[in-house]
């Protein structure tokens, strides 16, 4: 299969490798990418993660503490007035 020669696998064997956690608990045995602490699979390539600023947290504002309280106002006040409607019948 090798076609008669001897393969190098000393620079695989000697790099760093993946500081992640496979799902079984076992450290992952892929190497390093070049410069970082994960492999390519545990995001070690290049672009990957979060934008410098966590852009992506300030998409919608849906969550946000006003955006939450409106909802539980309109909630009480469709409440009341279910109730309303209920003791008119």
């Amino acid at each position: 299969m090798t076609g008669g020669h001897t393969r190098n696998t000393i620079p695989m064997r000697a790099s760093r490798r993946c500081g992640a956690r496979t799902r079984d608990g076992a450290a992952c045995r892929s190497p390093a990418a070049h410069g970082k602490a994960r492999c390519r699979m545990h995001g070690g390539t290049p672009g990957c993660g979060a934008p410098l600023g966590n852009r992506n947290a300030r998409k919608h504002g849906l969550f946000t503490g006003e955006a939450i309280d409106e909802r539980s106002q309109i909630d009480s006040l469709l409440d009341d007035a279910l109730k309303l409607l209920r003791n008119l019948t």
